[in-house]
């Protein structure tokens, strides 16, 4: 599975999830924290849950912290990055937390796609996904450190 090591400092965590919230604090006081990450979520009230998915940088955003941008990849075609702009917007909106997902080097109109498909789930559907993703992309970055 993954090469964890038995501890991770809140701050190594916020790194990892782009802010100090509520399931960086708790998994900061795990052994192994990304992989009891699930366990730590299913504790987490649901503001706190909405909380972690908000300190994530909006994907195409043009403010990205230099790991997001990396991640992220080139700047996309315009009418692609308005389309992704308006429908983080509608998702916002419909669900009240931010749309993460796992980039992984797929193009934003890959992404595109991702979040109109998305966009047709219900919302406890998407808060659990969002984490799930949120997750992923953690321990992405802490492989890759």
């Amino acid at each position: 599975m993954y090469d964890l090591p038995r501890q991770l400092t809140a701050d190594d965590l916020a790194e990892l999830f782009e802010g100090r919230t509520r399931l960086v604090e708790l998994l900061a006081e795990r052994d192994d924290p990304l992989g009891s990450a699930d366990e730590v979520i299913a504790e987490l009230t649901e503001r706190e849950k909405r909380e972690a998915l908000n300190a994530h940088p909006a994907i195409g955003a043009r403010t990205l912290s230099g790991r997001s941008a990396a991640e992220q990849g080139a700047v996309g075609h315009p009418a692609v990055l308005t389309e992704l702009a308006y429908l983080n917007q509608v998702y916002e909106e419909k669900f009240g937390f931010r749309f993460v997902v796992f980039v992984n080097g797929r193009p934003k109109s890959a992404i595109l796609t991702v979040l109109q498909e998305r966009l047709e789930r219900s919302r406890e559907e998407e808060l659990e996904t969002g984490l799930r993703e949120l997750v992923a992309i953690a321990r992405d970055r802490y492989e890759r450190h």
